[in-house]
């Protein structure tokens, strides 16, 4: 409703601004005059959709906003927003779910646009044995909470920097009011190690791990993160999944050996 309410040129100018864009820059690599994009973003001039979705494009705007945008100057949404569960979905489904079980017996997990969790495979119960089930809807509450994976964590403070940055990082790209909230609610959760502001390296670290402790056995992993490449439905673009791996042999082999008296 507030994209409706406001006018598309004023959305514009925003998105323009969080992107650090002159309007030169933008109008150069929208191949339209520095003049009409002022006259859009004015409101002296109504852009015509091609031209929303130009700008669009051109300022990296998320698909939903995207479709925002086009409500603001009038027109209707150029995206669908396709639940997970319809038929019509059926490929992207396959295709997680193959990610999923091809990545056992280590963890990985889909979460949608507000990091809650859509699906994951049955090695994602390492970190979320014994949590309320409250929390392990979303996967950053589920983390951080002192009630969840937080006690288990053995560099807490590290990690949590690392998942606050990439929260923070995402309220920036999509200027989202949900994701700021969240990110203000896990920033009040205690913690009793030393949050870095920077990630800086230590000696020989080529990425931030995930210590934690399950069971009385230290464990270490790295992890990756994967999106679908050419995405045309909100859905998909916001679907992202996160596969862990072991960071050394020990925390393999314990991964191995779990799988094979789990299954």
């Amino acid at each position: 409703m507030q994209a409706r309410q406001r006018p598309v040129g004023e959305l514009l100018r925003e998105w323009r601004d969080r992107r650090r864009i002159s309007q030169l820059d933008l109008a150069i690599s929208a191949e339209i005059s520095t003049r009409h994009l002022s006259f859009v973003e004015t409101g002296r001039s109504k852009p015509s959709r091609d031209m929303v979705l130009r700008l669009g494009e051109h300022l990296d705007v998320p698909l939903r906003e995207r479709n925002r945008l086009l409500l603001a100057a009038g027109y209707a949404p150029a995206y669908t927003e396709t639940a997970l569960g319809d038929p019509g979905m059926d490929a992207v489904r396959q295709a997680v779910r193959q990610l999923l079980a091809g990545h056992e017996p280590y963890p990985a997990a889909v979460v949608d646009r507000n990091w809650d969790l859509v699906e994951a495979n049955t090695a994602i119960g390492l970190f979320v044995a014994g949590i309320p089930a409250e929390l392990t809807t979303n996967v950053l509450r589920a983390t951080l909470h002192p009630d969840g994976m937080a006690p288990h964590i053995r560099n807490l403070g590290e990690w949590r920097a690392h998942l606050l940055g990439r929260l923070r990082r995402q309220v920036t790209q999509t200027a989202d009011a949900g994701l700021a909230a969240l990110l203000e609610e896990l920033r009040g959760y205690p913690c009793d190690q030393p949050v870095p502001e920077v990630e800086v390296p230590g000696p020989g670290d080529i990425f931030v791990p995930l210590r934690f402790r399950h069971e009385g056995t230290d464990l270490t992993f790295f992890s990756t993160v994967a999106t679908f490449g050419t995405p045309l439905d909100v859905t998909v673009a916001e679907l992202v999944i996160e596969s862990f791996f072991p960071a050394d042999p020990a925390t393999a082999a314990f991964l191995r050996e779990r799988a094979a008296r789990v299954g």
